[in-house]
């Protein structure tokens, strides 16, 4: 294979990831001509148009699609056998894409921030919108470099590490009728609920369970992240069942008071996840230590401590 192929083949892959020849150009260190001059030659050469605009980003052919599934992974490896300790993040200019719910971005977005402006101000982290449905697409597809979630696929090509377990708590306004005692299940059945559905289904786990017990509940509102969670508790009869890290600030502060939910909702895992092909992606595994080692350990120690203090019978 000639020089000029390879190069191509590797603007081809970074463009496929990026979906962005702004991006691309970003993450390659080259001028945005010089990039769009390289994806006329792939089309020249290869017989396609390969990638059309849609909105900011691009959306590939069949034919790009194709193709890219053909080199995606040969190409990490010719880059990982020539050069598998390449990353320094002191010196390393490169963008992680994460889907992550906001939870974890509220949580801990700030001190992942201020970790790397001291020990790596080259590093850019993107947190990419995150969907139940689609963790195992955005893995296979390379949109993203990580996930955070508790969904975890069954597919030998995802990697998984576990960071911590969530739990549940029954959340309302300090002053809310209910609040101060402990519910009955029939109180918490008829109450009006607040559910956060990432998917947009008005079923949950709590549903589940309390089909179990021959009771229903009446979800009066849903919304597609936690942040919206608090502001519609303080200010309404609304009742929300929630991890508690959703909502440790505003029980800290009084806004807020937690109860124990009178079913058992149980506790959910969560896990980053990224594909085979990165396994030895040294740059995804410094990130992955210091997400576990700095961060997510002691935010889940503080939680834990919270929850025991508010939610003591």
């Amino acid at each position: 294979m000639r020089p000029q192929a390879l190069n191509l083949l590797v603007i081809f892959d970074c463009v496929m990831t990026e979906k962005s020849i702004t991006r691309t150009a970003a993450r390659l260190s080259m001028t945005q001509p010089a990039v769009s001059n390289a994806v006329a030659r792939m089309r020249a050469a290869w017989d396609d148009e390969l990638f059309i605009k849609d909105g900011r980003n691009i959306q590939p052919t069949n034919y790009a699609i194709n193709l890219w599934q053909q080199i995606k992974e040969p190409l990490r490896d010719l880059s990982h056998a020539i050069d598998p300790d390449d990353f320094d993040p002191l010196t390393a200019n490169r963008t992680f894409r994460i889907a992550v719910s906001d939870i974890i971005v509220d949580s801990l977005w700030l001190e992942m921030r201020q970790f790397f402006e001291q020990h790596a101000p080259g590093i850019n982290l993107h947190a990419v919108p995150y969907r139940n449905d689609r963790v195992q697409q955005v893995l296979d597809d390379a949109e993203v470099d990580l996930v955070i979630s508790s969904i975890m696929p069954q597919d030998s090509a995802v990697r998984s590490s576990h960071l911590f377990e969530t739990c549940f708590v029954c959340a309302m306004r300090h002053d809310h009728p209910l609040a101060g005692k402990e519910l009955s299940i029939e109180e918490f059945a008829a109450a009006d609920h607040l559910l956060v559905s990432l998917s947009g289904d008005s079923f949950g786990i709590t549903d589940r369970v309390l089909h179990q017990h021959n009771l229903t509940r009446r979800v009066a509102m849903t919304v597609n992240n936690f942040s919206s969670a608090a502001p519609l508790l303080i200010d309404t009869d609304l009742i929300s069942v929630l991890p508690s890290g959703a909502i440790y600030k505003d029980v800290e502060s009084g806004k807020l008071t937690v109860t124990l939910c009178p079913i058992d909702i149980p506790k959910s895992a969560i896990s980053m996840l990224w594909h085979k092909r990165q396994d030895n992606d040294s740059g995804l595994s410094w990130l992955r230590t210091h997400i576990e080692d700095k961060f997510v350990t002691r935010w889940q120690e503080n939680l834990e401590r919270v929850y025991s203090k508010c939610c003591a019978p």
